[in-house]
């Protein structure tokens, strides 16, 4: 961390041959930063916000610290696994023993609303099988058709393009999936992941999210989730990990401009201040890349402003007392998609705190607090019986309107790679090539997809512990 202090430096200042400058502190650019200093590159992180962690934060609300959403991860997201080992915080976000996710439909009589997803201790595809057999919320038919098109998308290649023009929706219907079954168990975990529903959703992002988490490992769909606050671990124990490597890092730094140099450096200013280095990262959101990257370092570059982003809205109850005996639920007839027991992580003390995670949000993002707590106090009485009887201390909203990319057909061809055109010059982020939608995986693999350019270039070797990118299925 710097004093704050700004001054002039030059490239005469630093060795030749092994510096780089990383714009934005979110997962991809703490990865990025980290990548390169464990290879022995002097690095610059600077960050606009006054923290790190990007769109995975937590911020104070009284005596509650709150995370902006809920996120989690899969066992099959092996980037954010290593990402967490390298800052010390696995322990602090584990994964579930085995996949075990409650479902309540509320059409149904109180009762009889609970249903299971969850896995056997068996190969691929049988360890779903008994789960899928005897899921209520699907008819005997509805059930069969499903093993059926699930065996139809592990036989597609991740690797044809023609996959990204063609909409999930209209691909399950193809195969004979029900609204019921799409509504049921294919939005049920394709919204929650790709942050779209089927219809809106590039088959290709749907056909990885499915083949590598229900269709490629026994295991690779067990939960993980943060435990404290993600704030302990995108900031606090990321700027921790910064500092051991020898990482500068400055926040609430923003930055103006990049630019080469005659000597094939690059300039990065900010308020007061130029930093030189030999190569340069934007891990930033894409239209903010689109305003740094200077003319010819992309072919196309209003591509990034074609990607489109698409919203979650995240609704906060405190209770006088508990409602709710899992850690989490799905739900389906009623607005409400997922809902997380928060009160441990938050540091609540009594009471209970639960956190509901609404996405492809369009529709409500903008609505105002009280529609919404009109709108979703009734739902969580009639999802929980506890809840009809308990006081609400508390209620609250945080809004992230622009949460993703919009995974919608055709985006693949939109998404950048790690390098540019000018020499020097790399782009991390969710939104790039890295194959998976826009989750905290997809910004760690993209964040190790630009160190790994930046080595190839530098000359440097590749830090034996670095996280090996692996196919998608």
């Amino acid at each position: 961390m710097t004093d704050g202090t700004r001054s002039e430096r030059t490239h005469d200042d630093i060795p030749s041959g092994r510096t780089a400058v990383v714009i934005g502190g979110g997962l991809a650019g703490v990865t990025t930063a980290l990548a390169l200093a464990d290879a022995g590159v002097r690095v610059t992180l600077l960050e606009g916000r006054p923290r790190l962690g990007g769109l995975a934060f937590s911020f104070r609300r009284g005596d509650l610290t709150v995370d902006n959403g809920q996120h989690v991860y899969l066992r099959c997201c092996t980037a954010y696994r290593w990402f967490l080992d390298r800052i010390e915080g696995a322990a602090l976000a584990p994964l579930q023993d085995r996949l075990d996710v409650p479902v309540l439909d509320l059409a149904k009589p109180e009762g009889r609303r609970l249903g299971r997803l969850r896995r056997d201790p068996l190969p691929v595809p049988l360890h779903l099988g008994r789960s899928l057999a005897s899921y209520p919320h699907l008819s005997l038919a509805e059930r069969a058709a499903v093993g059926r098109a699930a065996l139809a998308l592990r036989a597609l290649d991740l690797r044809d393009p023609a996959l990204d023009a063609q909409d999930f929706g209209s691909w399950l219907a193809a195969r004979g999936q029900s609204a019921r079954a799409i509504e049921a168990l294919w939005d049920l975990v394709g919204v929650a992941t790709l942050n779209a529903v089927a219809q809106d959703s590039s088959l290709a992002l749907a056909a990885m999210v499915f083949k590598t988490g229900l269709l490629s490992d026994p295991g690779a769909a067990d939960i993980g989730w943060a435990h404290v606050p993600l704030g302990e671990l995108h900031d606090r124990l990321a700027r921790k990990a910064l500092d051991s490597a020898g990482v500068r890092t400055e926040v609430r730094t923003r930055v103006t401009s990049v630019s080469t140099n005659e000597n094939g450096t690059w300039s990065v200013q900010v308020p007061g201040e130029t930093h030189t280095a030999d190569a340069v990262v934007l891990a930033v959101a894409q239209r903010e890349a689109y305003d740094l990257l200077p003319e010819g370092a992309l072919d196309a570059p209003e591509n990034l402003l074609e990607i489109g982003t698409a919203p979650i809205l995240n609704v906060h109850v405190v209770y006088d007392r508990t409602v709710l005996t899992k850690p989490f639920f799905a739900a389906l007839g009623t607005p409400v998609q997922w809902v997380f027991d928060r009160t441990h992580a938050s540091g609540l003390r009594e009471g209970q705190y639960l956190a509901l995670s609404q996405s492809a949000a369009q529709d409500e993002i903008d609505a105002p607090v009280a529609v919404l707590r009109e709108r979703y106090l009734p739902e969580l009485a009639r999802l929980l019986p506890g809840a009809r009887g308990a006081e609400v201390l508390d209620f609250f909203v945080t809004r992230e309107r622009t949460a993703t990319f919009a995974p919608t057909p055709g985006v693949g061809r939109l998404r950048p790679g790690a390098r540019t055109k000018s020499p020097g010059l790399y782009l991390a982020g969710a939104w790039t090539a890295t194959g998976w939608p826009a989750t905290m995986e997809s910004a760690v693999r993209s964040g190790v997809n630009a160190a790994d350019a930046v080595l190839r270039t530098l000359g440097r070797p590749r830090p034996r512990h670095l996280f090996e990118l692996e196919e998608a299925a």
